[in-house]
């Protein structure tokens, strides 16, 4: 089967389960069945669990349900009320300070997570009423939760750079030292458009009440004490991690071990909690097990019948300077990430795109980033934009997903500028990784 014929047919046959309603895990199992025996007959069907047997032998992948585990313990941990209370005290004086309080608690909490979907939940539960309470612009509200949230996929120890190193074969490490300039990046371009909008339009972000505001200092101070734990956690998971004392997974150990300390002191670790954070655990390593099953499936089998190296050659051969063909790659991916989770995606593109990029004399790692930045992109976007899904299951019942999509779109536009940039400014990634080599 020539190259076109058989591109053709895996993108026809998975798009057409996916639009069945078949989840993404079986979908591209399925198609991997069906590309198997079109291609190679009945008798190569034992290719498909000899790859996922493969999967299961990276060792680099129990990092993980480490990763996990340790973002559904900080999750019950009682972090974020702690934090919050702390951060919009001090941000008080600012138009917009409860805006700011809630975008420096995302920022942190994402440094610690890793999980989008916890942290936008917990967000959502403690400062959207908070927000809406003080008479906060409905959709700004909404707008920083989504976005402050969505940090965690590229802040480390973000999941989405761990399965990115392990598919790339890249350093989890070099990843995330990468990702620290572009997520504080990000941040701060949130920052400055909720302080810009709030002093433009004084009633989006009022000020904090005067109790708040003319709190005595040293009660302020006495308040950094939420910031302790936290901060000394991404420390010792993140400086383990840099200095090269701990591997990415035993850095994932040392995160565990790190959230049921801070939920032993914060007076939330019980038999009950640890159980429910287990069954957590065990449901969402489950379904992305599952998920890299099948895109593993479909990618071996899709390679082994030559579909990979008919892309990577179609790419290349294509008249377009370096540059243009990974703008190019851009595009795909945001296309794609409106429509197929991250897993599936990175799964099944970078197998292809990664070679291309290496070919070109380019940095896979600042490729990852690129991805990341996209990732987080497609977390905002309709249809599939599961903040948005993840908001609404804990916003008021009068917010709509249409309010909450609306109130993306200038984060969104600010995740595309700070991903120009990356792309036409690489050492925003490539710096730190090169001075901690150094």
């Amino acid at each position: 089967m020539s190259g076109e014929w058989l591109s053709l047919l895996t993108v026809g046959i998975l798009f057409l389960l996916l639009f069945t309603g078949i989840p993404l895990a079986f979908a591209t199992g399925l198609t991997a069945v069906v590309l198997t025996l079109l291609t190679f007959g009945p008798d190569a069907l034992y290719l498909i669990p000899s790859r996922m047997l493969t999967l299961m032998g990276n060792y680099a992948l129990i990092a993980v349900p480490l990763f996990v585990l340790m973002g559904c313990l900080l999750e019950k941990a009682g972090v974020v009320e702690r934090l919050f209370h702390a951060l919009h005290v001090w941000s008080g004086r600012l138009r917009g300070g409860l805006a700011i309080g809630t975008l420096l608690t995302s920022t942190i909490l994402a440094a610690m997570v890793g999980i989008i979907g916890a942290e936008i939940l917990l967000l959502g539960l403690v400062c959207l009423p908070a927000m809406l309470g003080r008479k906060y612009d409905k959709r700004l509200a909404l707008g920083v939760i989504c976005s402050g949230g969505s940090l965690g996929t590229l802040l480390p120890p973000s999941i989405v750079l761990i399965v990115y190193g392990l598919v790339a074969q890249v350093s989890i490490g070099d990843l995330f030292l990468a990702a620290v300039v572009p997520g504080l990046l990000l941040a701060g371009l949130y920052f400055i458009y909720v302080l810009v909008i709030c002093y433009m339009k004084p009633e989006m972000g009022p000020l904090a009440d005067i109790a708040e505001r003319e709190m005595p200092l040293m009660e302020k101070v006495s308040l950094g004490k939420a910031l302790v734990l936290p901060l000394g956690l991404i420390g010792a998971v993140l400086g383990s991690l840099y200095t090269g004392v701990a591997t990415p997974t035993e850095t994932a150990g040392i995160g565990v071990l790190g959230a049921l300390v801070i939920a032993g002191v914060n007076g939330k670790l019980s038999a009950d909690m640890l159980l429910d954070v287990l069954k957590q655990t065990g449901n969402t390593v489950a379904m992305l097990t599952w998920v890299f099953f099948g895109a593993s499936a479909l990618v071996g089998i899709y390679t082994l019948a030559g579909g990979t190296s008919f892309l990577q050659d179609m790419i290349t051969d294509l008249p377009f300077a370096p540059i243009v063909i990974v703008m190019v790659m851009m595009l795909v991916l945001i296309v794609l990430g409106s429509f197929v989770d991250w897993i599936g995606i990175v799964l099944l593109t970078m197998p292809i795109f990664v070679p291309i990029i290496k070919s070109y004399g380019m940095d896979p790692v600042w490729f990852g980033i690129l991805f990341t930045m996209n990732m987080q992109i497609s977390y905002l976007t309709p249809p599939f934009g599961p903040a948005a899904f993840y908001l609404k299951a804990v916003a008021p019942p009068d917010v709509t997903l249409g309010d909450i999509f609306a109130s993306v779109v200038p984060f969104v536009c600010l995740q595309v500028v700070g991903l120009a940039l990356v792309l036409f400014f690489p050492q925003l990634a490539q710096w730190l990784p090169a001075m901690v080599g150094s």
